[in-house]
């Protein structure tokens, strides 16, 4: 039974024969993949596969939506923007896969079909026609130089066969995307879409998308910005291939190869220069760099700012720079008008290099006396020649304008006043707190803090002062302009709420007509943005400074080398291309008006005592004024320094029936007493007779001893006659002169030209003052006691010779 039953399950010889030969085929067959499996695994061992780093090549410098800015070259000059396949458009994929290689996602490496068809027809013409190249073949020859021969060729499948076994499909497509050439020193769809096309890959008509998928074929002799013509028939090809594969409609393709093609001529973006080139050296080995600029913002800005400078002197720069208030992030960052014109050294960043502020920071001083109980936005100060130890500041045009309140010093930038509210807080304070909140002042070797400093004696950066200036739309909170997302804030307490708000209002509603003014009528388009300009020593610096809910911005102008340029001052030459600037950001609406912190009051307030008018008697308020107060403080008016003839402020007196002064020991018939609310003696001089009259100290009584209240000489100007008329000489060429003398003074005398400063005198030595022009004069001699006197006269055109 056994037999029988085991013969019959065995298999017949043949087929047995069959399974024999089957299973040594299969063991040869295992045992030859097996071998070609170690020779290419020896292969790669000893011709391994050198793959670009991923942390070298060519950096670029993108805006915040990704458009590039700038871009760096590699070592070997190579353009190349990094980007993935997702951040390609669509249509370029299908166009390259759909036209290179349809089965890129299907086979190892080589396309056995399309390399034998190349292969018998290099055979048949003796030289390769039809390369039969899959995408990862074109990658090897990317990354690595192989010849175009038949040795080469098999080089290149081997080197195809080693990606497929190191890569992935989508880092292999990633290689393709970001060196393939396309002409010039452009590898990269990116790369090529910016350069010919002006726009991101992702934004790539079908059109452009096949355009670009043939373009690698034949980079030099297809290149749309030299060869249209033949680029459009690559270009049609593609867009034939896709209709037959059914990939794009009739439709779609009849309407793409409408196009026209059209390339500018081969550049890379170069935008924001010295930003990217900043970013770049603080970040050498980052490849993709994405700042906090706007793109569109930077080109309008750029646009701007060259058209602009066409009305400045030659060698004249700029510099801008737009901060969003909200996350201190710069949207605009102009460092120089033309970066490649070296006669304006446009190679200079001036956004980062230090210059002197002029006036730019005198927001800061008042605002800091504003939180130290000093001031309020209306107290009294006097523009008129004073000396702080030896330093005798003058304004900008040497003209005085007496008595001003906080307000009018600030708006019109006047420097006495400023000097003076220095004097009073302390240089080396004021120096701290700047540099607390952010601008660190560069000071002479060896130089302390001093007056100066408020007038422009220190240096400081563009990027700074806007920084700075973020405080008047924040709350008093300054912070560091960022230029990349991830760079720190870094806030500062710079001033209170309410501070910051007052100095803010005061520029916000600045009454000066000025050059450039957006509206007739208004400097400010109704306290839209509140603005302050600034001009160093010698017109070296142009400088204007706006702050509005959304934005601040800032300017500079000027010659990278330091030259002076004279009549170009921050008023006439920063401040226009400022509010032009201003007017083409979003987002210009103010609301600052109603969000005033409750530590801002306003209050009436009298001058000259400076105290509220509720608290003032009426006979002692000459003049009513409102003001913005903090913290409920009404400061009273600055006490004068220096004075050897009478005091300032409220001055308590007796008096007899006939308003006659007694002195101390001294009585009379009707006594009582009465009180005066003087006004400092400097600004005497610009009161009306009214004025005068209410301040003056009354006339002692004849039988009192002398109390010192009249203790200033009386001063005479010698040498014009009030009424005078004078006439130039007959035929004379040379501006008349003349000659005066302060007569009683001891000391410095400062001689006042209608107002302008003209000449200082020591004592009664004489002084020679010019006077160029015809028409009405007045002479005023102020001595440091603050005796003055003053003298009208006119000068008429030239005398006529007699015969």
């Amino acid at each position: 039974m056994t037999a029988p039953h085991a013969a019959a399950v065995q298999p017949p010889p043949a087929r047995r024969r069959r399974r024999r030969w089957r299973w040594r085929w299969l063991r040869r067959g295992g045992l030859a993949a097996a071998a070609v499996l170690l020779a290419m695994l020896l292969l790669d061992r000893l011709f391994p596969l050198h793959l670009p780093a991923p942390d070298t090549g060519s950096t670029v410098v993108l805006a915040r939506d990704g458009s590039p800015l700038r871009a760096f070259a590699d070592g070997d000059g190579v353009w190349r923007y990094p980007v993935t396949a997702k951040q390609v458009s669509p249509r370029y994929l299908q166009a390259l896969l759909n036209y290179e290689d349809r089965w890129f996602y299907r086979h190892p490496g080589v396309n056995p079909y399309a390399l034998l068809r190349g292969l018998s027809g290099g055979l048949v013409h003796g030289r390769i026609v039809s390369g039969g190249s899959t995408l990862t073949m074109q990658v090897a020859r990317i990354v690595q130089p192989i010849p175009h021969s038949f040795a080469g060729k098999l080089v290149q499948v081997f080197r195809a066969l080693q990606l497929e076994a190191h890569l992935s499909k989508a880092e292999i497509l990633a290689l393709y995307l970001d060196r393939a050439p396309f002409g010039g020193n452009i590898e990269g769809v990116e790369a090529a879409s910016w350069a010919y096309l002006g726009k991101p890959s992702r934004q790539l008509s079908q059109a452009e998308a096949a355009l670009l998928a043939v373009l690698p074929q034949a980079p030099s002799r297809l290149r749309p910005d030299r060869h249209p013509e033949a680029a459009r028939r690559a270009r049609d090809k593609v867009l034939a291939r896709l209709r037959d594969l059914g990939v794009w409609s009739e439709a779609q393709v009849r309407d793409a190869a409408i196009e026209p093609v059209v390339a500018r001529s081969l550049r890379t973006p170069l935008s924001a220069a010295l930003l990217a080139e900043r970013l770049h050296e603080a970040h050498p080995g980052a490849r993709r760099l994405f700042s906090t600029l706007d793109a569109d913002l930077q080109r309008a800005a750029e646009d701007r700012v060259t058209a602009y400078l066409a009305r400045l002197p030659p060698r004249t720069s700029a510099a801008l720079l737009v901060v969003d208030n909200a996350t201190l992030e710069a949207r605009v960052y102009v460092g120089s008008a033309l970066f490649a014109d070296p006669d304006r050294l446009g190679h200079v960043d001036m956004v980062r290099s230090p210059r002197s502020p002029g006036s730019t920071l005198k927001p800061f001083l008042y605002g800091l006396a504003l939180d130290d109980g000093l001031i309020d936005s209306q107290s009294l100060l006097v523009d008129a020649p004073q000396d702080f130890g030896g330093y005798r500041p003058g304004n900008f045009d040497q003209a005085f304008g007496g008595p001003v309140s906080v307000a009018e010093a600030l708006q019109r930038s006047l420097n006495v006043p400023a000097v003076d509210v220095l004097d009073r807080v302390g240089p080396t304070r004021f120096v701290a707190r700047l540099a607390a909140g952010g601008i660190d002042l560069g000071l002479p070797p060896g130089a302390a803090p001093n007056l100066s400093i408020i007038l422009g004696g220190a240096a400081t950066r563009l990027e700074n002062l806007v920084g700075a200036y973020t405080a008047f739309a924040n709350g008093g909170i300054a912070g560091t302009p960022r230029y990349l997302p991830t760079q720190p804030a870094q806030p500062r307490r710079l001033l209170s709420p309410g501070a910051a708000w007052i100095v803010r209002d005061m520029l916000a509603t600045n009454p000066a007509e000025v050059e450039g003014a957006p509206l007739a009528g208004s400097a400010t388009q109704g306290g839209a943005l509140a603005w302050k300009t600034g001009t160093s020593y010698g017109y070296r610096d142009a400088w204007a400074i706006g702050v509005g809910d959304r934005w601040t911005l800032g300017v500079w102008i000027g010659r990278p080398d330091g030259t002076p340029s004279p009549g170009q001052y921050g008023a006439v030459t920063a401040l226009p291309l400022l509010f032009q600037v201003a007017a083409m950001l979003p987002g210009n609406a103010s609301h600052y008006a109603d969000r005033r912190p409750a530590s801002v009051q306003a209050t009436d307030i009298c001058w000259p005592l400076g105290g509220a008018v509720a608290a003032t008697p009426p006979g002692l308020c000459h003049q009513r004024r409102q003001a913005w107060t903090l913290d409920g403080i009404v400061p009273p008016s600055f006490a004068e320094r220096d004075l050897g003839a009478w005091s300032s402020g409220l001055l308590s007196l007796r008096v007899d029936g006939q308003g006659r002064r007694l002195s101390a020991t001294c009585h009379g018939a009707g006594e009582h007493a009465v009180q005066l609310a003087r006004w400092p003696a400097l600004a005497t001089p610009w009161l009306d007779a009214a004025e005068r009259v209410r301040s003056a100290v009354p006339p002692l009584a004849p039988q009192c001893v002398p109390d010192g209240l009249n203790a200033a000489a009386p001063l005479r100007i010698a040498g014009l006659a009030p009424g005078a008329l004078l006439r130039q000489a007959p035929n004379s060429r040379e501006p008349l002169r003349v000659t005066l003398q302060a007569l009683g003074a001891a000391g410095t005398v400062q001689w006042l030209l209608n107002s302008r400063l003209a000449a200082a005198s020591e004592g009664d030595a004489p002084v020679q003052l010019a006077l160029p022009q015809t028409g009405d004069y007045t002479v005023t001699a102020l001595a440091p006691s603050g005796a003055w006197t003053s003298v009208a006269f006119r000068v008429a055109g030239r005398g006529v010779r007699s015969e």
